[in-house]
């Protein structure tokens, strides 16, 4: 019988599932507890060795810094007025990451301040400019009523907050100006400057807040006034809102340098008010130290719009006027200084060996191939008279003389054509033309100086140009007689008085300055060209000056100058003055913009109005004039303003003469 085949391999399936069973169990369970591991290390690493770096980080999401604008350092004058500071201000701000939709919230807001919806674009400008979590001021200098208005809907405006900060504030309006400038919003220009210049671009430059000087001494120390950012710790939630303020953690800003400047307050308002309404420049300087006291330009503009936007309106208006109320005309604008450059040619002849009591007679005229007028017969002048008398023929002559070159050589050592150092910028050099000038400018691809300019260029006209500054600091030179008077500005910085400019000895003999005074001491005397308009009426303290008018159009046969003239047809009046003249203490120059009038006229009485305040403000002169006592002066009505300042009867022209004087050739000899 044949056996049945059996099985070859009992519970074999049973066995290799089991030990299959073992394996995986193996592997998964080293495999978990590998991870295992590995997490205990990783969180044992996170919770005990960078336990310290991630409670930072943590911290950091859970709190944000807010920069926190400097208060900026304040500008004074001379006796601690305040020219610009800050002023408290009520503001309501936007945080654009702290709001689910601007354009609703704005909606809001201008239903509570509805002259903000007048400037929605531009407003939504900044906001998306902004940095993130900073805020943007939607509208400054709220009133009371409306701060109130604000904060009463305030849980009902996420992002929108009113505070208080503080603004740019200049309590003197227009009066400083040009020389102190403004504060405006930072631009992309501004930003682009400081990299340039190889500045440190502050965050807090980014801020919407933020304002940096745009002119004067704005601009020239907007680093000193500038100060340090400060920054306010805030907790936020995972939304980035504003929940609590950290005050230990928050870090003061810090203000800015305080800035004084040798100006004085009132001096510089009176020359303001004594302008009124004309155009031209103000400088008064101590002549012994060179401090300037004044430094003003009319007409100006109020500062203060700039702080928070000029509107365009108003810009344009400025920008359009004629007489040009942002330029500076007291070291910007440039101007024909008249016959206050006679000095400067006498000068130059008494240093090439003239006489000054050698005669000249003026005819009323003066010939070289054409006539050159003056405007009266003077007869026989001396240096003295014709500096008293302000006679062209005088001065012509003896520029035809000489020719330009040792004219020009004395004018830049009065101080013309030059920069001078006053902490600020944007002065114009001017110009004293002379033979080289001439080779670099030729007039049609002609170089040469021909001889019929000389007699324009003897009475300050032609190509000559000169700024309110350097003229003050030539009759400072001159009323001085010993020492080159630089102009000073900036008194001190941060309390830290800044160095003076050390003076050099003035190029010239004592006795050939005195001559000039002499003649200058002649001009507010009985018979000179501003005595009715230059009495100050302070006893025996008087002031000496010159006038001069110049010129801005050739006067053909039929043409009129003077009244009925378009404004910028009229001729240009200035007058230079120091005082006293014992003892000269102050040097003044003034320039009215297209008077019309005459310097004596339009240019000596304004001169005199803020010589007073000059002279008054000195407390030993206002003693010695207290002691001696006021007198009345020649015109009864001078220092009442307006009336001190309207026009005097204009003087009757005289006839030309008939007989010409020519021209005769330079003897380095003196001639009688």
């Amino acid at each position: 019988m044949s056996k049945k085949s059996e099985p070859s391999i009992f519970f074999s399936d049973a066995n290799e599932r089991q030990g299959s069973f073992l394996r995986r169990t193996l592997l998964f369970g080293g495999g978990t507890a590998l991870g295992v591991t590995v997490l205990s290390a990783r969180l044992g690493q996170i919770q005990v060795v960078q336990a310290a770096e991630y409670s930072t980080l943590a911290t950091e999401n859970q709190f944000n810094y807010r920069l926190v604008p400097p208060p900026r350092g304040r500008v004074l004058d001379r006796n601690g007025v305040v020219l610009a500071g800050n002023r408290p201000s009520f503001r309501v701000l936007v945080v654009r990451d702290e709001i689910d939709d601007l354009d609703q919230t704005l909606d809001y807001v201008g239903k509570i301040l509805p002259d903000t919806l007048e400037r929605r674009r531009a407003i939504i400008r900044d906001v998306n400019a902004a940095p993130r979590f900073s805020p943007v001021p939607v509208k400054s200098d709220l009133t009371w009523e409306e701060f109130s208005k604000v904060n009463l809907h305030a849980t009902e405006l996420p992002g929108v907050m009113a505070d208080m900060n503080e603004a740019r504030y200049y309590p003197h309006g227009g009066a400083f100006a040009h020389v102190v400038g403004y504060v405006a919003k930072v631009s992309a220009e501004d930003v682009d400057a400081m990299k340039d210049r190889g500045e440190d671009v502050p965050q807090v430059v980014f801020n919407p807040s933020y304002r940096i000087g745009r002119m004067g001494v704005e601009k020239a120390l907007d680093a000193q006034l500038r100060g340090e950012a400060g920054g306010n710790r805030v907790e936020v939630d995972a939304r980035g809102r504003v929940v609590a303020e950290d005050q230990a953690g928050s870090r003061p800003a810090v203000p800015g340098k305080d800035v004084v400047l040798t100006l004085d307050a009132d001096i510089q308002k009176r020359a303001l008010e004594v302008f009124g309404e004309e155009s031209g420049a103000c400088v008064v300087m101590d002549v012994r130290n060179g401090d300037i006291l004044c430094m003003s330009s009319a007409p100006a503009f109020d500062p203060n719009l700039f702080v928070s936007g000029v509107p365009s309106s108003i810009y344009r208006a400025w920008a359009d006027y004629e007489r040009r109320p942002l330029l500076d005309k007291a070291t910007t604008g440039t101007y024909a200084p008249g016959s206050t450059f006679k000095p400067v040619v006498g000068m130059a002849a008494m240093l090439r060996g003239a006489n000054p009591d050698r005669v000249i007679n003026c005819s009323g005229g003066y010939y070289l191939g054409r006539r050159f007028a003056c405007h009266a017969t003077h007869g026989a002048q001396t240096m003295r008279d014709a500096i008293k008398n302000s006679c062209n023929v005088y001065f012509m002559t003896l520029a035809v003389e000489m020719g330009p070159d040792p004219i020009a050589e004395t004018a830049r050592k009065f101080g013309f054509e030059q920069e001078f150092d006053i902490g600020i910028g944007g002065q114009s050099e001017g110009l004293v033309p002379d033979r080289a000038w001439r080779r670099r400018n030729p007039v049609g691809g002609d170089p040469n100086w021909y001889p019929g300019e000389n007699p324009s260029f003897g009475i300050g006209q032609g190509a000559v140009s000169v700024n309110a500054l350097q003229l003050a600091v030539y009759t400072a030179r001159l009323a001085n007689g010993r020492q080159n008077v630089l102009p000073r500005l900036i008194h001190s910085v941060g309390g830290v008085e800044q160095p003076r400019q050390a003076f050099q000895p003035l190029p010239f003999p004592e006795d050939r300055i005195q001559v000039l005074r002499d003649g200058m001491n002649a001009v507010t005397e009985a018979g000179g060209t501003a005595f009715r308009n230059s009495q100050l009426g302070l006893g025996a303290v008087r002031m000496a000056g010159k006038t001069g008018t110049a010129q801005v159009r050739n006067y053909g046969a039929g043409s009129r100058k003077g009244a009925g003239q378009p404004w910028a047809m009229k001729d240009h009046n200035l007058f230079i003055a120091y005082a006293p003249i014992d003892k000269p203490r102050y040097a003044m120059a003034v320039i009215i913009q297209h008077g019309g009038l005459g310097g004596g006229t339009a240019a000596a009485p304004r001169a005199r109005e803020v010589m007073r305040v000059t002279l008054l403000k000195d407390a030993e002169l206002r003693e010695r004039i207290e002691r001696n006592g006021f007198v009345e002066t020649e015109d009864p009505g001078a220092h009442d303003v307006p009336e001190s300042l309207a026009p005097a009867a204009a003087p009757p022209t005289a006839a030309p003469a008939a007989t010409p004087t020519g021209p005769r050739p330079y003897l380095s000899e003196p001639r009688g």
